[in-house]
């Protein structure tokens, strides 16, 4: 075979195999429009072009004007998908493509929600009444943080607040309690966390009109629902502080289970809340936890050694009294010290050092008996 007739037979081959790969690939051409929920242009949509017979797939995305256009197809229907997913669609939908000829394929979603909601009324229907209630439970959660922020706010500006400020907070808070009625009644019974959200929110209300028992039952709904550290911190102090110190040492594991930091707020609040009340026995054990938990804490060791010193016994030998002092008194109070020697319970914890050092030596009880006079 001579050299001109191969390099002619080569060419025709070439021109063959080209001729095959573009009747595989097709001439047609889709030209797209997409338009979102509002009808306004969808811009980068990825779209998925698939020939439904032979499974030709060709991919390409809307341009800002929500255009696309798809090159290389041949007859047929084709199957499209059109994903986005910053917004969390996924649509498929099918056209017919011609390999000659205008190919034209336009979609606006606010026309396929249209459709949507008039094949299902009654679905759509409890949609709206569902999105009513959300925007009311929303509208009455937003009054009732506002009028709380007020009352924080009040409460913060007055070391000692006249009895105009006191009414004004009463008021701020019981406006948000009614609020935050409103808004749990909104919410919907599939909405727990909101459920939950806002009965912890009506607990801090009640708090701040002084109604702990309330206040507890309501972060104990919410606790119910969503169990959170936090809600179990303020319910243990609630319960602390309407008497039922029981229960209220019950919920601090809980809140530790969920955060284990939690435990050092909600130990101390009820060492804070016993001691307040006069529960000095009571207070040890919570105080005691609290300052393992956080070493630290200058004020847990300061409440800690009071909570010991008010626990001192005396026991009678002959004519001498003797004190007993608790095991870890002195050691709480030295702690507080060096926690914080410049803090504000250092003095305090200094003065009762002191003051347990004298009881060392005891007292004299013989009746009659002076006391030595000093030279």
């Amino acid at each position: 075979m001579n050299k001109q007739l191969r390099n002619a037979l080569v060419a025709l081959a070439v021109f063959l195999v080209m001729t095959v790969i573009v009747a595989a690939q097709g001439t047609g051409r889709l030209d797209g429009e997409v338009r979102d929920g509002q009808g306004n242009p969808y811009p980068d949509v990825m779209i998925v072009v698939k020939n439904a017979d032979t499974g030709q797939t060709l991919n390409t995305k809307t341009d800002k004007n929500g255009k696309f256009t798809v090159l290389g197809l041949r007859t047929g229907i084709y199957n499209i998908t059109l994903t986005n997913d910053k917004d969390k669609l996924t649509y498929q939908d099918q056209t017919h493509v011609e390999e000659q000829g205008e190919n034209k394929y336009a979609i606006s979603f606010k026309d396929v929600i249209a459709k949507q909601k008039a094949a299902h009324p009654e679905e759509e229907k409890a949609k709206d009444e569902e999105n009513k209630k959300f925007e009311g439970l929303k509208v009455h959660f937003q009054a009732g943080v506002a009028a709380m922020t007020d009352a924080k706010t009040l409460k913060a500006a007055a070391a000692t607040p006249d009895q105009a400020t006191k009414d004004k907070m009463t008021a701020d808070y019981q406006t948000a309690i009614t609020e935050f009625t409103q808004a749990e009644q909104a919410a919907g019974p599939k909405d727990v966390k909101n459920h939950s959200l806002v009965w912890a929110n009506l607990g801090s209300a009640n708090e701040g009109l002084g109604k702990f028992d309330e206040a507890a039952t309501d972060f104990d709904k919410a606790n119910a629902l969503v169990p959170t550290a936090s809600y179990y911190v303020a319910e243990a102090t609630d319960l602390a502080k309407a008497g039922k110190f029981d229960d209220a040492n019950a919920n601090c594991p809980k809140a530790i289970a969920l955060d284990p930091t939690a435990g050092v707020t909600c130990w101390k609040n009820l060492g804070i809340v016993l001691n307040n009340a006069g529960k000095m026995k009571e207070a040890i054990v919570p105080l005691q936890k609290s300052t393992e938990s956080d070493p630290k804490d200058a004020q847990a060791w300061f409440l800690l050694g009071n909570a010991l010193s008010a626990t001192i016994d005396t026991k009678q030998e002959g004519e001498k009294m003797t004190y007993i002092i608790p095991p870890g008194t002195k050691e709480a109070y030295q702690k507080c010290i060096d926690a914080n020697p410049t803090g504000p319970y250092a003095a305090q914890a200094k003065a009762a050092l002191d003051g347990l050092q004298a009881l060392d030596q005891g007292a004299d009880t013989a009746v009659g008996k002076r006391p030595k006079k000093k030279s």
